[in-house]
């Protein structure tokens, strides 16, 4: 069983250790350790249950989810990771009764995947937890406050597109 806060990322948000960092460094290390607590809150609901599912296999599951019958192909071309990287979550996947395979019946070589009934009803509980962990992060902002954060978010992740495009 897997501990149920991970503090191995955190730097320490503490006056002093924030005094220490620039203000982009802070910027961008509270915007990490939102999305780490967010996730950790949002798979600890699986953790005790019989699916324990990671970041990455809820990755899979989703595209899975919203392409049903897709091929590994797919999904490696879709996301551009590993090609053996995704087969070994794929077939774990399978292995624990998650994603169902058959063979394709243009091209028996290729297997089209998709969600079981235990892997949807895990999409379902973490889709609830999701909307129940964004309930509570912006709790207290106002609409208007909201939007502000929307926009400099947006502005922080277009300088960083900007960056690749450099």
């Amino acid at each position: 069983m897997r501990k149920s806060v991970d503090n191995v990322n955190h730097v320490g948000s503490g006056s002093a250790a924030a005094s220490k960092r620039s203000s982009a460094e802070a910027v961008i290390e509270l915007v990490h350790d939102v999305m780490h607590q967010f996730r950790a809150r949002q798979y600890q609901v699986l953790r005790h249950g019989a699916h324990d599912v990671t970041h990455m296999e809820s990755k899979v599951m989703g595209f899975f989810s919203r392409h049903p019958g897709a091929t590994l192909s797919e999904l490696v071309a879709h996301s551009g990771r590993d090609k053996a990287q995704l087969a070994k979550l794929v077939k774990g996947l399978r292995e624990r009764e998650l994603l169902l395979g058959e063979p394709d019946p243009a091209d028996r070589r290729n297997v089209r995947l998709t969600l079981s009934d235990a892997g949807r009803a895990v999409q379902r509980s973490l889709h609830a937890q999701a909307h129940t962990l964004n309930t509570r992060a912006v709790e207290g902002l106002d609409a208007a406050e909201q939007a502000q954060l929307i926009e400099l978010l947006g502005r922080l992740k277009a300088n960083l597109d900007a960056a690749d495009d450099a």
